[in-house]
């Protein structure tokens, strides 16, 4: 089975045969995005295993999936940034151009979770915390986020912990 890493070469290797400009800029851009996450990775074995071999050392700083996947949440998050200060200078072109880069990115995420299966994660970690209130928001997102990495914008998850227990406040003090 080919990994997240030979897919994304793969395809911008497509992308420059068919001169698809957006696909191609994308994925080169993605590419030296993972170079540098490798790049960081391998600095920081060679500080705590500084008797490895070159080949073992480049080996051992190859990103798996897990990584890729939060490099490229990184990059659509960067994106969806993007977006609104783009929508603020009233760029419409530059805000076609990012949603255009965000969606070549989420080909290679894993299938996303919908709001309603969030939310029954989010309902039992509130649970199994016993959260009552927005101090507890910290511990309950502790216990989503593993759950739904890579799978779900956290600022989504976010948002659904928040109406979650505000929700279970209001039902608790009779609201």
């Amino acid at each position: 089975m080919e990994n997240i890493k030979q897919e994304i070469q793969t395809d911008l290797t497509k992308a420059v045969k068919e001169n698809d400009e957006t696909t191609r800029s994308t994925l080169r851009m993605l590419s030296a995005a993972i170079l540098n996450k490798e790049k960081e990775k391998r600095y920081k074995i060679s500080k705590e295993e500084p008797d490895l071999a070159e080949k073992e050392l480049v080996e051992k700083s190859n990103l798996e999936d897990e990584e890729i996947i939060e490099v490229i949440s990184s990059e659509i998050k960067k994106r969806k940034e993007a977006i609104l200060e783009f929508e603020k200078g009233e760029r419409e072109d530059l805000v076609k151009k990012e949603k255009a880069e965000i969606k070549v990115l989420e080909k290679y995420l894993p299938e996303q979770l919908s709001e309603e299966e969030i939310k029954k994660i989010a309902k039992e970690a509130i649970d199994k915390v016993g959260a009552t209130d927005m101090k507890d928001m910290g511990r309950v997102m502790g216990q989503v986020m593993p759950k739904v990495k890579g799978k779900a914008d956290g600022s989504l998850v976010g948002k659904v912990v928040k109406e979650l227990i505000t929700r279970a406040r209001g039902t608790k003090q009779g609201l």
